[in-house]
């Protein structure tokens, strides 16, 4: 493999141009600096980004911990991040916890001999006295996204999803449905916490009582939302209409009642919260609570460059985004009777 003295060699020039041309191109005459580039590529030198961050005493690498890549929610976070990141000279470092805590925990373990700047993560699980000494141990910016922690100290952006679960509710109270059945995530998890508390206080407004019976945890599972979907509709008081509260949720919900032989929205509606990128392509078209991702990315980016730049020392932040409803056709009028047949 290539070295830096390769470069001076093939270039003619000593090694501290080759460095010079490398990391300030101002600083080198343009003669040099088309010598030392025409030397690079044909060598096909890469410096040592291990050994120039050592020296610098940055590596301008950040992670980024997603809960769920399958998520379509997280990958497009991902991107977003990355994007943001890029346009500042970082790269990211990509890690899944599968939604399972001692995977988290694993990755913030191995985190401490990467020399990354500054994590973003999106926590699963409840708060624990682990994380907060791992991530402590980072001795880093740490940003939150997507799920708040309260206790941690760190800045956090996220949906407002009480709001979330509130607008979904009503839009489906306001089609007439009085039995709405929630599969959501578990209430240990602020995201789902919040989006429950949104749903009761639809409901109770309404002045429909609070039925526990109507949720379900599906931790924000497809397999599971199905598992639980096929329950609520199985029942001797089924619901007319069902809330899940995330995507891939949505999508077991709408397996079920095909499995079921029911049609949405004819027989039971359906709406979700984050939407998917083939809503429109689907028939019926879901009627689903949109997150503002792509600017949750990007902000939680600028947050946790900020804080590795040194140039923002006020204490830790919450940044509140507001979802968007976007009306579709998978909620109508709650049907007069109907029967469900085994499948």
């Amino acid at each position: 493999m290539a070295t830096i003295r390769d470069v001076a060699r093939l270039a003619n020039v000593s090694v501290a141009t080759v460095s010079n041309a490398l990391n300030n191109a101002g600083r080198v005459s343009p003669e040099l600096l088309a010598r030392v580039r025409a030397a690079v590529d044909k060598l096909g030198y890469a410096p040592d980004a291990a050994a120039r961050s050592l020296r610098k005493g940055a590596s301008r690498l950040i992670g980024l911990i997603v809960g769920d890549i399958t998520n379509p929610f997280f990958a497009d976070l991902f991107e977003a991040v990355e994007d943001a990141a890029a346009a500042r000279g970082y790269l990211v470092l990509l890690l899944n916890s599968n939604e399972r805590v001692e995977r988290e925990e694993a990755h913030l373990r191995m985190l401490r001999s990467q020399r990354i700047d500054g994590l973003i993560l999106a926590p699963t699980g409840a708060v624990s006295m682990n994380r907060a000494a791992l991530l402590a141990a980072l001795e880093i910016p740490v940003v939150l996204v997507d799920r708040a922690m309260d206790g941690l100290g760190y800045d956090a952006v996220v949906l407002d999803n009480h709001r979330a679960g509130h607008a979904a509710t009503t839009y489906i109270l306001g089609h007439g449905h009085r039995r709405i059945g929630l599969i959501n995530g578990p209430d240990v998890v602020r995201t789902a916490a919040d989006r429950l508390q949104g749903y009761r206080e639809a409901l109770i407004g309404a002045g429909i009582g609070f039925d526990p019976a109507l949720v379900r945890d599906a931790a924000f599972q497809e397999q599971a939302a199905y598992d639980a979907a096929i329950d609520l509709l199985g029942g001797a008081e089924p619901p007319t209409a069902i809330l899940a509260a995330n995507n891939k949720m949505t999508i077991g919900a709408l397996r079920a009642l095909a499995d079921l032989g029911l049609a949405c929205p004819g027989d039971v509606s359906i709406v979700g919260i984050d939407d998917l990128p083939w809503a429109e392509a689907v028939t019926p078209r879901l009627t689903m609570v949109a997150q503002p991702v792509r600017a949750m990315g990007e902000a939680a980016l600028e947050r946790v460059v900020e804080r590795i730049a040194g140039s923002l020392v006020t204490p830790a932040t919450t940044r509140v985004m507001a979802p968007r409803l976007v009306a579709r056709n998978s909620c109508a009028a709650p049907p007069r009777a109907r029967v469900i047949h085994d499948r």
